[in-house]
C-alpha cells in the first residue's frame, strides 16, 4: 500500500511561492530605512555559553471512562521528551549550536466501545503501540530584553531538524495477535519562540512553543514480516502549536 501525495507536494510549492513573495516585499520595504527608534540592549554578551535541557511529560490512564461515543474506555499511555542543547554567541544576543532531541511514546488500550446508535457498535481491545524517535538539531537563537531589563526577555530560535524513529504496533492476543513495525525520517524546519527569566546570574528559567514551517516525514512499514507499506508526507504552515509547550533549565557561562 503506497500513498503518494502529489497534492500536498503542490500546495507546499504555492506555499513556498508566497512565502519568497513576502519576503522579497518586505526586504524592499526595509531598504527605505525607515527608524523606529528601537535601541537594542545587551542581554547576553558576545562570547558567552549556553546549556541546557528542556523537557515535557504527559500521562494518560482511562478506567471505565465515558466520552461522547466512547464507552468503557479503558487503557493508559504516556510521551516523555528531553532534549539537551549547547551553544555559542558569536554576536551581543545571537548563539548557534546544537540540540538533540529523544521522544518516547506509549498506548496500551485494552478495551474501547464506539456506539454510533443503532446497534452500530464497534469494539476496539488488546492494542499496544510503542514508537521512541532521535533528532539532531541546528539552531541559531536571537534574544531580546524586556525593556531594559537584564532579568526577563524573548527570543526567538530557528531550527533545522532531522529525524530517525521506529515504532510498532501490537493487536490482539496468544495466537490471533498481529504486529507492524515501521521506521521512519523526518526533516524539518521552524522556530521556536520562548520567554527567558534569569533567577541567578549564570542560569535561566525557559518556556518556548513550537512554530512549524515545513515538514517532510517518511513512514515504512512491515506487517507480520510479510506485508510492506509507505506513507509519505509534505507540509507547510506557521500555524502555533499549543501542545507543544516545553519548560527548561539553561545555564550561561
Amino acid at each position: 500500500m503506497i500513498l503518494n501525495c502529489h497534492t500536498i507536494n503542490v500546495c507546499m510549492k504555492k506555499y513556498l511561492i508566497l512565502l519568497l513573495t513576502f519576503l522579497c516585499v518586505t526586504s524592499v520595504y526595509a531598504r527605505k530605512g525607515y527608524d523606529r527608534n528601537i535601541k537594542p540592549s545587551l542581554f547576553v554578551p558576545k562570547g558567552s555559553w549556553m546549556g541546557g535541557v528542556t523537557f515535557s511529560y504527559t500521562e494518560l490512564t482511562g478506567d471505565n471512562y465515558k466520552l461522547l461515543i466512547l464507552d468503557d474506555v479503558n487503557g493508559e499511555g504516556y510521551t516523555f521528551k528531553v532534549s539537551p542543547y549547547a551553544g555559542y554567541f558569536f554576536r551581543d544576543n545571537m548563539a548557534a549550536g546544537v540540540r538533540l532531541n529523544y521522544n518516547r511514546t506509549y498506548a496500551d488500550i485494552g478495551n474501547v466501545n464506539l456506539d454510533l446508535g443503532d446497534d452500530l457498535t464497534f469494539d476496539i481491545s488488546d492494542y499496544k503501540y510503542l514508537e521512541h524517535e532521535y533528532t539532531a538539531a541546528g539552531f541559531l537563537r536571537t534574544y531580546m530584553g524586556l525593556g531594559n531589563s537584564k532579568v526577563f526577555g524573548f527570543f526567538n530560535e530557528l531550527r533545522l531538524t532531522y529525524g530517525y524513529g521506529q515504532g510498532k504496533t501490537l493487536s490482539g492476543s496468544d495466537e490471533k495477535a498481529t504486529g507492524t513495525y515501521q521506521t521512519s525520517h523526518r526533516l524539518q524546519i521552524g522556530a521556536a519562540p520562548g520567554l527567558t527569566a534569569f533567577v541567578t546570574n549564570n542560569m535561566a528559567v525557559e518556556v518556548s512553543i513550537n512554530v512549524v514551517g515545513l515538514d517532510f516525514k517518511w513512514i515504512e512499514q512491515t506487517t507480520n514480516q510479510v506485508e510492506h507499506g509507505s506513507y509519505r508526507q509534505s507540509s507547510a504552515d506557521f500555524k502555533i502549536n499549543i501542545f507543544s509547550i516545553n519548560i527548561g533549565i539553561c545555564t550561561y557561562f
